[in-house]
C-alpha cells in the first residue's frame, strides 16, 4: 500500500531500511540461477582433462594396479580442487563489479540525501530524481518540476511523457499517457526533478512482471577467448588424430592394446592445452578487479583488451583535468597582482587584505556558491587572526544580482558602529559602473580584465563603501571606491602534468573536448603540458567542417572548446575513422551517442549520470583522468602477462608430446605415463593462471606505443619464440633419457632423471618468461605466488623421488645427489640460451607502432631485413607522433 505522509525531508530512517532490506529482499530482478560449488565441480568432472585422467584411472584397475588407480583419481581431486579455487575466486570477482555497477539511486535517509546502490533501495523510500537518471523502482511522484519520463522500454512510446505530483487517493495506474503520478523501474528521466515515493521493488515492479530481466547479464566472449577456444579446438584435433596413431603404432609393435591405449590418453593429456581458455577468463576477470581497486568499474569485460591499446584519450576538462571547484588564483590591487595558487604557502601581503576582505563581505555566510566559497576558504587561509574577517557583523540588506547590475551588494552592521559598511562584488564593468571610474581607469581596468581572462580567469572586481543612514532602496545610490579585480579558476589536480607527459611517453595523444571557453581551455592545457600549438578549435568550426576536413584536423589538434554533445560525436568518429583507438569521457545523458562509438567509453562515477554509465564500458569512480591513465597501464600489464601466460602453456607443452611420442618411435620405454602428466599439471595450473596473471608491470610499460588490438595477441614470432624454447627444452630432456639408457640406467633410474630435469626446466619456463624483454634473475621481482608454486613443485618432486610408496607409483629410482646436480645443470642450460637472447636482441623495434605510414613501412622493411616480424599496420591521423626511447 501506499503511504501518504508526505514529509519530503525526512525519509526512512537507516535502521527501518535495513529492517525492510532484510524481510523484502533486494531490489533487483531475478536472474539466471547462481552457479553452486557443485555445479562448477560436475562442469569439471566434465572436462576433456579430468575424463582422460579418470580413463586412465579405468584402465589401471583392468590391468589391476590399483595403486596407480587411486593416485590418479587423486590427481584429478586436486586438479580440480586448485580449478575451482580459481574459479571461485573469478566468480567473486564478476560478482563484485556486478554489484559495484549496478544502477545508483538518490535516497533521503535520516533526513539526509545519500546515493546508495539501486539494489539497496527499499519499500517507502524517498527517492531523488533528476535528468540522466534510470528510475530504480515503481514509485509516486509526490513533488515536480518539469518531470519528464522516457517510458519506451514498458510502453514502446516513442515520446517522453509529462509526470505530475500523487493527490495520495488515486490508484497506482499502469504506464503509458500524459500527466499521470507514477513513474516506474527501467524507465528514464529526460527533464526536470522530483522526489518520489518506492511503492514496489524488484520482481513486483512493472518491468519485472512482463519479464524484461535487465539486470541478467550474459556473460561476453572477448576476442581472445574466442581466439583460444579456436586454437584448443585444432589441437584437440591434431591430438586426437595422433593419439589413435599412437594406439595403433603401439598396439601392433608391441602387441599390448591397453598400454598402447594408455600411450595414446598420455598424448592427448600432453597436446590438449585446455589452461588456454581457463587463463585467458581469469585474467580477464581479475584484471576488472584489480581496475576496481584503482576505482576503475569495468562495466563489460572486453574493455580489458582495448584500453590498454588506446592512442587517444578524449577527455573533458572539468572535474577529470581539473578539480571541479573554484579557486582563488590571482589578486590584483593598486597596480600590483599576487599569485595566490603559485604562492600559496607564503603570507597574503597586507596590500590584498582588503580584496579578500570585501569579497567574503559581498558573500554569503555559509556559501553555496563555487566563487563564494573559494572566497571564504581564501580568508580562513590567509587571514586568520587577522581584523579583516568579521564573523560577528550582521548583515542588515543585501542588493542581489540583476540583469540590470552584474553585481551582489551587501551592507553590514559592526557591533558598536553607527556607520554601515558596504561590500560589492561582480562583473568589472558592473563595478566600474558604481564606482564612477573616469575613461582613463577604465581602460587600465579593461586591460588587467583581459589579461587574467587570456589565463583562462573567472575575473571578479571588489569595491567598498559606507552609508551613514538607512541603506537607500537601489545599489546605484552608495559611493563606492575600488578595491582590486579577484580571478578564480577550476584549480588543475596536481598530478594532471606528470601524468599527461606519461601519456605522451607512452605513445598516447591526450585531447581536451570541453564546452567551456576557448581561453579557459588554452590556459588550462599550458598548465597541464598538453600540445596546443595549434590553435583550439571551437565547436562552431567543428559544425562547419566537411567530414573529410574534420578528419584532417583531428590529426593534430589537442583542445576543443565549445563542444556540443553531438560535436562530440563526430570528433570520435572521425579520430576512429583515422584509425585510432579512442577512450572517450562524458558524464551526461547527451554523451552516451559518444561514449558508444568510442573504443572505450569512460563514463564519470561521480557526477555522471546513469545514462552515461550505462553507455560506458568503464566507470571512474573518482572522476580522475590519473584513474583512466592507471587503466591504460594496468591493460597493458594484463595483456602483457596474459601473453607470458600463454607463451609458457605452449613452450612447456612442446617437451611432453616429444617426451609421449619419441620413444614410442625409438622403441624405448615410455618416458611419462598419465601420472606424471597429472603431476605436471599440479604445476602448470597454478603457473599460468597465477603466477604470472600477478607478476608486476614491466619497467618500460608506458613507455612503449600501444599495441595494435587488430594484432593478433600471439603472432607468428611469438609463437615461433615458444616454440623454439620448448623444442630445445624437449632436445636436451630426451638427450638425458637417451644418454641414461645407453649408459646402461635402468627404466626407472632414466625416467627419474628425465622427469627431474624437466621439473628443472618447466620452472625455469616459468622464470624466464617472466619478461621477454630483459634478463631477469630468478630472485627478482616480487611474486609472492612464484615462489608458493617453485616451493610446492620441489616439495612435491622431492616425495615421489624419495618416499618408497610415491616413488614406486612414480615408477622412479632414487637419485644420488651427483645425479640431482646434473638434472639441475641439464635443465637450466635447457633455457639460459633464452636470457641470452634477451641480452643481445635489437630494442629499437619498440620504437616502431608510433609512428606515421610511410616511416612505419620504412622502419617495417629494415625490421624484415633483420629478420624479425613486422608490425601490424594501422592506418594513421598523419601525426608522426615520436615514441620514448
Amino acid at each position: 500500500m501506499l503511504q501518504t505522509n508526505f514529509d519530503l525531508t525526512t525519509g526512512l530512517g537507516s535502521a527501518e531500511a535495513a529492517l525492510r532490506l532484510a524481510r523484502d529482499g533486494a531490489n533487483e530482478l531475478s536472474s539466471h540461477a547462481q552457479r553452486t560449488l557443485l555445479s562448477d565441480a560436475l562442469a569439471l568432472v566434465r572436462e576433456p582433462m579430468s575424463l582422460l585422467l579418470v580413463a586412465c584411472g579405468a584402465i589401471y584397475l583392468v590391468l589391476g594396479d590399483v595403486h596407480e588407480s587411486i593416485m590418479l583419481l587423486a590427481f584429478v581431486l586436486f586438479i580440480m580442487g586448485i580449478t575451482l579455487v580459481q574459479e571461485r575466486k573469478t566468480e567473486r570477482a564478476l560478482a563484485a563489479l556486478r554489484d559495484m555497477t549496478s544502477p545508483r539511486a538518490l535516497v533521503i535517509r535520516d533526513g539526509r540525501r545519500v546515493r546508495i546502490p539501486g539494489r539497496e533501495v527499499v519499500s517507502g523510500d524517498l527517492l531523488v530524481l533528476s535528468e540522466g537518471d534510470r528510475v530504480p523502482a515503481d514509485v509516486a511522484v509526490l513533488d515536480s518540476s518539469h518531470l519528464t519520463v522516457d517510458e519506451s522500454l514498458l510502453t514502446g512510446e516513442s515520446v517522453a511523457v509529462r509526470k505530475t505530483a500523487w493527490d495520495g487517493a488515486a490508484a497506482v495506474s499502469r504506464p503509458g499517457g500524459e500527466d499521470l503520478s507514477f513513474a516506474f523501474a527501467g524507465t528514464l528521466v529526460v527533464e526536470g526533478t522530483a522526489v518520489a515515493r518506492v511503492h514496489t521493488i524488484g520482481a513486483a515492479t512493472e518491468i519485472g512482471r512482463i519479464g524484461a530481466a535487465l539486470e541478467r547479464s550474459v556473460p561476453e566472449q572477448t576476442t581472445l577467448q574466442r581466439e583460444t577456444r579456436r586454437l584448443v579446438r585444432r589441437l584437440a584435433w591434431v591430438g586426437g588424430a595422433l593419439s589413435l596413431l599412437v594406439v595403433v603404432v603401439h598396439g601392433v609393435a608391441r602387441s599390448s592394446w591397453l598400454e598402447g591405449l594408455l600411450a595414446g590418453i598420455t598424448l592427448a593429456m600432453a597436446i590438449l592445452p585446455n589452461e588456454f581458455p581457463v587463463v585467458v577468463t581469469i585474467f580477464l576477470a581479475l584484471g576488472a578487479q584489480r581496475l576496481a581497486k584503482r576505482r576503475v568499474l569495468t562495466r563489460r569485460i572486453p574493455a580489458i583488451e582495448a584500453i590498454g591499446s588506446a592512442t587517444v584519450l578524449c577527455v573533458d576538462k572539468t572535474g577529470t583535468l581539473t578539480e571541479n571547484r573554484m579557486a582563488v588564483q590571482t589578486i590584483a590591487a593598486d597596480g600590483e597582482s599576487f599569485d595566490a595558487r603559485r604562492l600559496e604557502h607564503e603570507p597574503l601581503p597586507e596590500a590584498f587584505h582588503e580584496a579578500v576582505e570585501y569579497s567574503i563581505l559581498a558573500s554569503r555566510q555559509d556559501p553555496f556558491d563555487p566563487m563564494e566559497r573559494a572566497f571564504k576558504e581564501l580568508g580562513e587561509q590567509r587571514l586568520a587572526g587577522t581584523e579583516h574577517l568579521h564573523p560577528d557583523w550582521t548583515l542588515v540588506r543585501e542588493y542581489p544580482l540583476s540583469r540590470e547590475l552584474l553585481a551582489v551588494t551587501q551592507v553590514w552592521r559592526a557591533p558598536g558602529e553607527a556607520a554601515l559598511v558596504v561590500a560589492t562584488k561582480g562583473a568589472p564593468e558592473a563595478v566600474a559602473d558604481l564606482c564612477h571610474l573616469d575613461e582613463q581607469a577604465r581602460t587600465r581596468l579593461r586591460g588587467q580584465v583581459e589579461r587574467l581572462g587570456a589565463d583562462g580567469l573567472r575575473v571578479l572586481a571588489v569595491a567598498r563603501g559606507r552609508v551613514r543612514d538607512a541603506p537607500p532602496a537601489i545599489a546605484h545610490d552608495m559611493d563606492y571606491e575600488f578595491v582590486g579585480l579577484v580571478g578564480l579558476a577550476d584549480p588543475v589536480r596536481k598530478h594532471v602534468p606528470r601524468t599527461v607527459a606519461e601519456c605522451h611517453a607512452a605513445g598516447i595523444r591526450v585531447v581536451m573536448i570541453t564546452g567551456d571557453y576557448p581561453a579557459t581551455a588554452a590556459a588550462i592545457a599550458g598548465q597541464i603540458g598538453l600540445d596546443a600549438a595549434g590553435a583550439v578549435v571551437t565547436g562552431t568550426e567543428v559544425a562547419s567542417m566537411t567530414d573529410a576536413e574534420l578528419q584532417a584536423c583531428v590529426g593534430d589538434t589537442a583542445v576543443f572548446a565549445r563542444v556540443l554533445p553531438e560535436q562530440k560525436l563526430r570528433i570520435v568518429e572521425a579520430l576512429r575513422t583515422a584509425g585510432e583507438i579512442v577512450a572517450m569521457t562524458g558524464d551526461g545523458v547527451n554523451d552516451a551517442p559518444a561514449l558508444k562509438a568510442a573504443d572505450i567509453g569512460v563514463a564519470m562515477g561521480g557526477r555522471g549520470t546513469d545514462v552515461a554509465r550505462e553507455a560506458a564500458t568503464l566507470v571512474l569512480l573518482d572522476d580522475d583522468f590519473a584513474s583512466l591513465v592507471d587503466s591504460v597501464r594496468s591493460g597493458r600489464r594484463i595483456i602483457d602477462n596474459l601473453r607470458k601466460a600463454l607463451a609458457y602453456i605452449l613452450a612447456v607443452h612442446v617437451p611432453i608430446v616429444g617426451l609421449t611420442l619419441i620413444p614410442i618411435f625409438l622403441g624405448w620405454p615410455l618416458v611419462l605415463l598419465p601420472i606424471h602428466i597429472a603431476f605436471l599439471h599440479l604445476v602448470i595450473d597454478p603457473a599460468c593462471s597465477v603466477v604470472f596473471e600477478a607478476e608486476p608491470e614491466e619497467a618500460d610499460v608506458m613507455l612503449r606505443p600501444p599495441r595494435d588490438p587488430r594484432a593478433p595477441l600471439f603472432d607468428r614470432r611469438s609463437i615461433a619464440l615458444s616454440l623454439v624454447q620448448g623444442a630445445l627444452v624437449m632436445l636436451v630432456v630426451v638427450a638425458v633419457y637417451g644418454l641414461a639408457l645407453s649408459r646402461g640406467r635402468g627404466e626407472a633410474d632414466a625416467r627419474g632423471l628425465t622427469f627431474t630435469t624437466f621439473m628443472v626446466a618447466n620452472l625455469g619456463l616459468i622464470f624466464t618468461n617472466r619478461t621477454w624483454s630483459r634478463v631477469r634473475t630468478a630472485i627478482r621481482g616480487r611474486n609472492a605466488a612464484l615462489w608458493w608454486v617453485t616451493g610446492g613443485a620441489v616439495v612435491f618432486l622431492a616425495l615421489v623421488l624419495y618416499v618408497p610408496g610415491l616413488r614406486e607409483l612414480f615408477r622412479f629410482a632414487p637419485l644420488r645427489p651427483r645425479d640431482i646436480l646434473f638434472c639441475i645443470g641439464a635443465g637450466v642450460l635447457s633455457v639460459s640460451w633464452f636470457e641470452a637472447f634477451k641480452a643481445i636482441r635489437p630494442r629499437e623495434r619498440h620504437g616502431i607502432a608510433a609512428v606515421a605510414p610511410v616511416e612505419r613501412r620504412a622502419l617495417a622493411s629494415e625490421t624484415l631485413l633483420r629478420g624479425e616480424a613486422a608490425p601490424t599496420e594501422r592506418p594513421s591521423a598523419g601525426v608522426v607522433r615520436k615514441a620514448s626511447p
